[in-house]
C-alpha cells in the first residue's frame, strides 16, 4: 500500500511518525512523510521518503515566536492552543494542496499533530481512509482528563468532559481557517463538527497510560515508536566525561523556548551543587558558554545511546523524552512549560519514577534541588528500572504497523492489496 503521513510540530512530534514510516516500508508499503523542513533529518537518515511543508516551527518557537508566551504562561491551555492553531491557520491552504497532491493514488493517509484536521480534509477530497496518529491521549475517557489541563485543576467525575470540552475548543479555534481552505483548494463544503469515526493509533506505551476500558474500538495504544539504533560513535571528550566519574545527571529540555534562559541557566548550576551535569541547550537559548567544570554540554546525542549511562534524567517531558527515559530505565524529575508536559509529568510521578513536578515558570533552584533528591532514591532508581524493562519489551511499531493494516482490510485497498 501507499501511505501518506502528515504531521506539523516540533522534531518531537515528528521523529515518531518518521519511525512509523520507516517501519511501513520495511513491511513492504511504500510511504511519504510531510512535516517542517527543520524536523526531518532523522527521518531522512532512515530513507524515508519526506516532504517539507510551509512554515517554520523552530521560528514560531523561538523568543519572539508566536509561542513564546505560551512558555511564559505555561499553566494556561487556552493559550496553547490559540497560539497553535494560529500556527496550523496561517498554513492550512498549503498544507491541504501539498497533501491532496502528494496523496493523489495513495491508499491511506495517516496525519497527527497541528495538520491533523488538514489531513482529515483531503482524505476527504481523495476519498481515500484516514488514520489519527496521537503521541498523547485525545479519545476521551472517565480514566482521566485531557492532557491539555494540569491534571491537579480536573476533579474525577470532570474527566471525560474536559476531553469534549478542549477538543471542541480546539476545533472551534481551527475551523475556519480549515473551512476556507477545504472551499478554496479542494471545493467541499464547511465542516461543522469534528471527526469521530476514523481509527486512531496511539504512539505511547501501555505501561504509561493503559488503554482505557471506556475506549471505543476504533482507538489503539500500540507503545512508543523509536527510530531504530543508528551506529553512532560518541565525541572523546563525552566519553571522557562519563569515564571520569559517577553517571551524571542529564539537564535538558528539548525544543522549549521562550524562558527566561539567564535565571534557567543559574537555577541548573544551584541547584546540581556540584554534582556532574551533562546538558543538552537544545533550543532553550541556553548559553554553554563559562559554566562550571562539573557541567558536560551536548547537542545531539542518540536518546538510547546516552539515557541509560545516566543517574537520572531532568527534561521538560515532551512525550518522546518522557518514554525514552522511562524506556532507559531512569527516574526523572520533569519541569513541564506547556501542552502535554503536564500530563507526562503526572504520568511518571503515579509510576513512582519521578516527584510532582513543579512548572518550568515557577521553578527555583530549592525545588529543582528538592526533585533531585526524591529521584536520586534507592527506591525510586528500583522502580524505574522495572519500568523500564517493561517498556524495553513492547514493540510499538510493530502494533502501529499491523494496526494500520488491519484498519484498511476490511476497505477497497484491503481487497486490493
Amino acid at each position: 500500500m501507499k501511505i501518506a503521513v502528515l504531521t506539523y510540530g516540533t522534531e518531537g512530534d515528528t521523529r515518531p511518525l518518521g519511525a512509523l514510516c520507516h517501519a511501513l516500508d520495511q513491511a513492504g508499503h511504500a510511504s511519504v512523510l510531510l512535516a517542517d523542513a527543520a524536523t526531518l533529518a532523522s527521518t531522512q537518515a532512515l530513507g524515508v521518503c519526506t516532504q517539507a511543508l510551509a512554515g517554520d516551527i523552530r521560528g514560531a518557537l523561538g523568543a519572539s515566536g508566536a509561542i513564546a508566551n505560551v512558555v511564559a504562561q505555561s499553566e494556561r491551555p487556552g493559550a496553547a492552543a490559540k497560539a497553535l492553531a494560529a500556527i496550523a491557520n496561517t498554513h492550512a491552504a498549503a498544507w491541504l494542496r501539498q497533501t491532496v497532491q502528494t496523496a493523489q493514488g495513495c491508499d491511506a493517509i495517516v496525519c497527527a499533530g497541528l495538520a491533523a484536521f488538514v489531513g482529515l480534509s483531503a482524505g476527504e477530497a481523495l476519498g481515500v481512509p484516514v488514520i489519527g496518529a496521537g503521541l498523547f491521549p485525545l479519545t476521551p475517557t472517565r480514566d482521566f482528563a485531557t492532557p491539555f489541563i494540569p491534571p491537579a485543576r480536573v476533579p474525577r467525575w470532570l474527566n471525560r468532559p474536559s476531553h469534549h470540552l478542549i477538543n471542541t475548543l480546539l476545533w472551534r479555534a481551527f475551523r475556519p481557517a480549515v473551512n476556507a481552505a477545504r472551499a478554496e483548494v479542494c471545493g467541499l463544503p464547511p465542516r461543522r463538527r469534528l471527526w469521530t469515526t476514523h481509527p486512531m493509533l496511539y504512539g505511547f506505551s501501555p505501561s504509561l497510560v493503559p488503554r482505557p476500558a471506556d475506549w471505543p474500538a476504533n482507538a489503539s495504544v500500540c507503545g512508543q515508536w523509536i527510530p531504530p539504533a543508528r551506529a553512532w560513535q560518541a565525541p572523546e571528550a563525552l566519553e571522557a566525561f562519563l569515564a571520569a566519574g559517577e553517571a551524571p545527571l542529564y539537564i535538558g529540555f528539548g525544543s522549549m523556548t521562550g524562558f527566561d534562559a539567564r535565571r534557567m541557566r543559574q537555577t541548573i548550576v544551584d541547584a546540581a551543587a556540584g554534582r556532574r551535569v551533562v546538558l543538552n541547550p537544545g533550543w532553550s537559548g541556553l548559553d554553554a558558554e563559562g559554566l562550571p567544570p562539573n557541567f558536560h554540554v551536548v547537542g545531539d546525542v542518540p536518546h538510547d545511546w546516552l539515557f541509560p549511562r545516566m543517574a537520572l534524567m531532568v527534561h521538560h517531558g515532551g512525550s518522546g523524552t518522557t518514554h525514552s527515559a522511562a524506556r532507559a530505565g531512569v527516574p526523572s524529575v520533569v519541569v513541564p512549560f506547556a501542552g502535554d508536559q503536564f500530563f507526562w509529568a503526572h504520568r511518571l510521578a503515579q509510576a513512582g519514577v519521578a516527584p510532582e513536578a513543579v512548572a518550568g515558570s515557577r521553578l527555583d533552584a530549592d525545588a529543582l534541588a528538592r526533585g533531585i533528591a526524591f529521584a536520586d532514591r534507592a527506591e525510586v532508581r528500583e522502580r524505574a528500572a522495572v519500568l523500564g524493562a517493561r517498556m524495553r519489551a513492547e514493540d510499538g511499531l510493530a502494533r502501529g504497523v499491523e494496526a494500520i493494516e488491519r484498519a484498511l482490510a476490511g476497505t477497497s485497498v484491503g481487497r486490493r492489496a
